[in-house]
């Protein structure tokens, strides 16, 4: 007599769910931080140059916090690529959650990326750490509360 075990991965629909909502959640992040950071009397450009200096190094940090497209495509890539994978593992480890689930379960991932931003990955980019304000910890907040609610959204 055999008994068998079947233990169920997350289908390819909620993985492609969650890189949907990744991509939704990542382009809100970009226009709140940047409409946030411009309300508060600063260059919008200011954090996609952070971001591309992941890739193109401190170079092309602020000053001058100005439009250059090549770094605002260098950071679009940066940054849809990680949401990406961050929504990706959102729906390995929240499948198909009702709504509240879903929220806090976001904002959960939201306040863990600011603090693992801003202060883990500050020892290899340490230009992150002049970005530790309320507008990246609400934006962050948000950003993940827009991913557990795009997943919320997209899998039902």
């Amino acid at each position: 007599m055999t008994i068998e075990v079947q233990v169920e991965g997350p289908h390819a629909s909620d993985l492609k769910s969650g890189a949907l909502a990744g991509v939704i959640a990542a382009a809100v992040f970009m226009m709140m931080e940047m409409g946030l950071v411009a309300m508060a009397g600063q260059s919008p450009w200011g954090p996609p140059r952070m971001i591309a200096a992941i890739v193109m190094g401190e170079g092309v940090l602020p000053p001058p916090a100005s439009f250059d497209l090549m770094i605002l495509m260098a950071a679009m890539a940066v940054h849809f690529m990680l949401s990406i994978v961050i929504g990706v593992v959102f729906a390995m480890g929240v499948r198909r959650p009702g709504l509240p689930m879903a929220l806090m379960a976001g904002a959960a991932v939201g306040l863990g990326l600011y603090v693992v931003n801003f202060y883990g990955f500050t020892v290899i980019f340490p230009w992150f750490a002049m970005a530790r304000n309320a507008i990246s910890i609400v934006s962050h907040l948000a950003f993940g509360m827009v991913l557990g609610l795009s997943y919320r959204v997209l899998t039902k």
